[in-house]
């Protein structure tokens, strides 16, 4: 069974890289239409492969399979892979595609090459996880975390489009300067379309953003209610509490600034850019940081 499960994983891995590859290709040549069909197709098997590997890896064990680290990462594969999929299909773009892919290839290969094989094998539940909060806490916190990256990923590319529009135009002023003292400007149209573009990804991320705060929330609260039944505490300051504490207050100030100080573009961007590193360490690097009753996750 263990090998059916790396196959079909090592699968959805390929497939995510052949996406990769086809979606930089429909932003290299945008006139050759078929490079984002064969994109999209690439990604909708492997979520698919992943959602049947973690029904069949759930229907084996008979718990949910979220009870160690290599069984979240392939969950946060699939969950970043089906948010890139609906947003893709909302806007029809092939940004989110070509942004997203490289996470997921990155957080696939991470799970399958870098974690040693007996991580990777399916085990009893821990008695602190014997409880049918499992399904609610763990996924629910998973799915925010996935979508939470895409809304701050497209934060990070704002940023950078931006920034290097700004270089360019700099460097196209100077070198015009040494040449005639007159300053020019580019066309209207290109203008205009660099600045939809850099609209439409900044609302995209904040849109994006807005859906994950509210499972953040609802992971927490259920956390904290799971925490008491099984340690008799709501909360006790555990690293992985702590943190999530501390994403919560990121992201929670990034919606205030956007929403009532009405922040836009650049500094919104770079308070979602902050939640991006906030997600990670509170996912991945407290595992690494330190142990605490979430201790369950730790590389030793």
């Amino acid at each position: 069974m263990n090998v059916l499960y790396n196959n079909s994983v090592n699968g959805s891995f390929a497939t995510i890289f052949i996406s990769m590859f086809f979606y930089w290709s429909s932003i290299a040549f945008p006139r050759i239409k078929i490079f984002l069909n064969i994109a999209k197709i690439n990604l909708i098997v492997s979520n698919s492969i992943l959602f049947i590997t973690i029904t069949a890896r759930w229907i084996e064990t008979r718990h949910f399979p979220l009870s160690n680290l290599y069984e979240s990462l392939l969950f946060l594969t699939w969950g970043t892979t089906f948010t890139s999929l609906a947003l893709e299909n909302k806007t029809r773009s092939n940004i989110v595609g070509s942004l997203i892919t490289p996470l997921a290839t990155f957080i696939i290969a991470f799970a399958t090459f870098a974690l040693p094989n007996n991580m990777q094998t399916a085990t009893a539940l821990v008695p602190a996880l014997k409880s049918n909060w499992l399904v609610m806490h763990v996924s629910v916190m998973m799915i925010s975390y996935a979508v939470l990256m895409v809304g701050t990923l497209l934060a990070i590319l704002f940023l950078a489009i931006n920034q290097y529009e700004v270089s360019r135009m700099n460097a196209k002023h100077e070198t015009v300067r040494s040449i005639v003292p007159k300053p020019v400007s580019l066309p209207a149209s290109y203008a205009e379309y660099k600045l939809q573009l850099l609209e439409s990804i900044d609302n995209l991320s904040y849109r994006t953003i807005a859906l994950g705060f509210p499972l953040l929330t609802l992971g927490i609260i259920s956390g904290a209610v799971w925490a008491n039944e099984a340690w008799g505490s709501y909360w006790s300051w555990d690293p992985k509490e702590t943190w999530a504490l501390i994403t919560w207050l990121v992201f929670a100030s990034y919606l205030h600034v956007r929403i009532q100080r009405s922040w836009k573009g650049k500094e919104a961007a770079i308070v979602a850019s902050i939640g991006f590193v906030v997600v990670w360490i509170c996912y991945l690097g407290v595992n690494f940081l330190g142990q605490g009753l979430h201790s369950y996750g730790w590389i030793q």
